[in-house]
Parts: C-alpha cells; structure tokens; sequence
C-alpha cells in the first residue's frame, strides 16, 4: 500500500506530518527523503529539457561549458558539472575542434615584414580596431574549392570581414580586407597581422595597406601558433560547419558561411576566451574605445 499519498494529504489539511507518519508507521526520514529525491529529478527533467533546447540552438556544437554560460544568463544556476552529467544521461555532446593544418605557400622573394604582434593575442576592450589577423581556408564543394579569407579583431575575436572566391589570388585577401575597413572604419595605424603566405606579402596587398594606413605585420616561417587566432576560428567553422555536410555548390556554401558569420558566430556563439560572451555582446558591454589606433615600436 502508498502510505504517501495519506501523509500528502494530511499536510494539505495544516495536520502534522510527524502525527500522520506515526499513525502510518513511516518514518519521517524516508518521507522527507522522497520527497527530496522527487524534486531532485523534476528539477532534473526540467533541466534536460533546457539543455536539450540550447544544445539544438547552437546545432548541436555547444558543450557543457558554453551551456551553463547560457543558462547562467538566463538566471538558471547550475553546476557546470550537473549540466555535464545530465548531457550524457541524454546522450549529446559539444563538438570539439580538430587541430589544424598548414596550408600557407611562401613567397621566399617576398619583402621581409616585422611580426608586431609577438604571440600576443590578449583580449582587450581598449584595443578594438587597433589589431586584426587575417588568413585562408578552404571548403570542398562539388563544383571545386572555395576559398575563404577572413580578418579577426584580436581583442574582440569578432570576424570583421571576409570574402570567398574559387581561386588563391591575392584579390582574395584584398578583398576581405577591404571589407573589414569599409565595415569598421579604423584610425591609422591598425596592424594587419597574418602569415607568410605569398598573397599577404604581395605587392598588390602592400599597395592596399598603404592606401589605408595599414600596418602589415607577419609571423615565423612555419610557426602556425604566430597566427593562432585566425587558425582557431577555422579550425572552429570546420568542425561547427563545412565538415558536418557535403556542399553541391559554392554558392550554397558561401550562403552557409555568411549565415554562420554574421548570424551565429559574430552574434550569438560564446567564445571562452572573452568570458563566454558573444563578440558583438563583448563589443557592446564596454564604453571604453580608441580615439587612435594603437602604436607600435
């Protein structure tokens, strides 16, 4: 016989429950033990629900970390570990990134550049539009390759331009470039930090800085971590989006990548390295902006 739903009701009418149990013969500890473990697991289910909710948001790439942030937002507080336990009991996981490849082709008679960036890739909210990175990838379509070259803000990690195309010109990187300047509209004397790669040590890119008031920076030959951020962010759309499906064509491709940019990534994705806000979020929560550009020795 359920004894429980007698003591249940003996409470609703203000009885005692220590009286109700005595009459029943149950203990108050296995009464009030159940009662803890009942809530625990409605308290459960709701959370899983929750969870469910954001990890199918973020198309099934958000782990427990970038979950309990989202949650925490949103006033819920639970433990990252809980959060973790209750994602395996549902059977889903975040997606993790590959390591990276280098594909850069030197130019070896290109001009030599100073590396005015160091390795060092501090996020700073007093150093937006003072210091950006830019690179290439690519992206395996039925049609052939398309290229993507992209330019990052290294204090805010947000993807302030990029361009695709079907070759490796310089045009390319010219274009993601221009980009990024028609969009944010730096003072003079911002460093473009990229990697040796014949398209960034051109002329023809030497000649675009000029004309903006860039500064061109470069990393070691062979040291992809001189470039680590630029890298990071591909190796994350990769795993995130043009790994998880086959492309018929460029154009739905280039569709994908712009809608993952400008609606996900710069927006909405949580980035750990800027306390897991998003980079527009983290642009906006600051006051603090340059009046001039950040000088280099």
């Amino acid at each position: 016989m359920n004894v429980y739903p007698f003591i249940e009701a003996e409470q609703a009418g203000k009885h005692s429950v220590k009286r109700a149990c005595e009459l029943l013969q149950v203990s108050r500890s296995a009464y009030y033990t159940r009662n803890i473990t009942s809530s625990r697991k409605r308290v459960d289910e709701q959370l899983t629900t929750k969870i469910l909710q954001i990890h199918a948001a973020s198309n099934g790439t958000y782990g427990a970390p970038r979950i309990h942030a989202e949650l925490a937002a949103a006033g819920l507080r639970h433990g990252r570990k809980r959060i973790a336990r209750r994602m395996r009991a549902a059977g889903i996981r975040g997606k993790s990134p590959r390591r990276w490849q280098v594909t850069t082709i030197p130019d070896p008679n290109a001009a030599k550049r100073p590396d005015l960036i160091g390795r060092d890739f501090t996020v700073d909210p007093a150093a937006i539009d003072t210091r950006w990175c830019g690179d290439i990838t690519y992206i395996n379509t039925w049609e052939g390759w398309l290229y993507l070259a992209t330019v990052i803000d290294l204090a805010s990690r947000r993807v302030v331009g990029w361009a695709v195309a079907d070759h490796l010109k310089t045009d390319l990187v010219d274009a993601a470039l221009t980009d990024a300047l028609r969009r944010r509209r730096p003072a003079d004397g911002l460093v473009f930090h990229s990697d040796r790669g014949c398209q960034y040590t051109s002329a023809q890119h030497a000649r675009l800085a000029r004309q903006h008031g860039v500064r061109l920076s470069v990393g070691r030959r062979g040291q992809c971590w001189d470039n680590a951020v630029a890298e990071s962010f591909f190796a994350t759309i990769k795993t995130e989006l043009t790994h998880r499906q086959a492309w018929p064509t460029r154009a739905a491709a280039r569709q994908a990548i712009f809608e993952y940019i400008e609606g996900w990534y710069n927006t909405r994705r949580r980035h750990s390295s800027l306390g897991y806000l998003s980079p527009a979020a983290f642009e906006n929560s600051t006051s603090v902006r340059p009046l001039t550009a950040l000088r280099v020795a």
